[in-house]
């Protein structure tokens, strides 16, 4: 009898650990998904625009540069993607937040998937007062096309019982060195979205809004954006990896996806926020910050 007690007890472990390792993602529900991609010339948009592709997907594409955005939509179509289309923009320009989400009210005759993933990476270095321009500028792209962007596509969403991925950062949960605005904007996306969870749940709209923080990706962006400072080691996970996490987290309507797992020690900030100071200063390579002293607008 104890055998048996002990075998049913390791049986009962096993298929409880089974199911709690399971993966419940069915890739089969992107197929048809309307989607929009902002941020998706390079990186990690453009691994998105793929993936929401290879799953049969109808894609719209946006970036600055319309040469690049043609070949990646190109590849889109030639990925599997139902419907793949581009428009050149700058979110930088407030005004084509709206353009866009009338584009894709045209084109694809609603919405289910808005993922904002653009990003203004100004320069690293110590801050001083010639930087509030670039505040201004940071905040436009990364925080208010943001808002924007989800509040001219609620209607869509709320019609169609969709969802938002907001893309951030690790340093939108920890300020980061030598990333004042950047580090601004992606605390201001978790403070809006967060309480725009709230108006969505007063007005009765079934739309989902999942937080994407996101480590060091090794995105040709972050690692320029980096290099002041930062060792290029540290940027080891394939944006591939990144993109695929944030379509399933997005789709399976997640409120909070981190990635890699080693972003999660963000979660001890409020218990150990001096030992995250010394840890995060850690990574900035030796000598960086005697040459940003020296050559300030570098």
């Amino acid at each position: 009898m104890p055998s048996f007690k002990l075998a049913a007890a390791l049986a009962f472990g096993a298929a409880l650990l089974g199911y709690i390792l399971r993966d419940p993602f069915d890739e089969e529900s992107i197929r048809g998904k309307r989607v929009i991609v902002t941020g998706a010339s390079t990186g990690i948009g453009e691994q998105l625009a793929y993936w929401y592709s290879r799953l049969g997907a109808r894609v719209l594409i946006t970036a600055r540069r319309e040469a690049v955005l043609k070949q990646v939509a190109k590849r889109c179509k030639e990925l599997g993607a139902q419907d793949a289309s581009y428009i050149p923009l700058d979110m930088g320009r407030l005004e084509d937040t709206k353009a866009l989400i009338h584009e894709a009210e045209k084109r694809l005759g609603g919405l289910d998937h808005l993922v904002l993933n653009h990003v203004c990476e100004p320069p690293m270095r110590l801050w001083n007062e010639s930087d509030i321009d670039q505040l201004h500028k940071t905040m436009d792209v990364n925080f208010r096309a943001y808002v924007m962007l989800a509040t001219y596509a609620t209607p869509m969403l709320a019609k169609s019982s969709g969802s938002i991925a907001v893309v951030s950062s690790f340093a939108g949960h920890f300020p980061l060195p030598l990333m004042q605005p950047y580090s601004a904007s992606k605390f201001a996306l978790h403070g809006f979205f967060g309480a725009l969870r709230h108006d969505f749940a007063f007005h009765g709209y079934d739309i989902s809004i999942t937080d994407h923080i996101l480590g060091s990706i090794n995105t040709s962006n972050a690692l320029a954006f980096s290099k002041v400072a930062f060792n290029p080691e540290i940027f080891d996970t394939p944006a591939e990896d990144a993109a695929y996490r944030i379509m399933k987290g997005t789709a399976m309507r997640e409120r909070t996806v981190y990635f890699p797992y080693y972003v999660r020690i963000t979660m001890l900030r409020d218990l150990f926020p001096s030992l995250l100071d010394v840890m995060v200063r850690s990574w900035v390579r030796e000598g960086a910050i005697d040459k940003l002293k020296t050559s300030p607008n570098s």
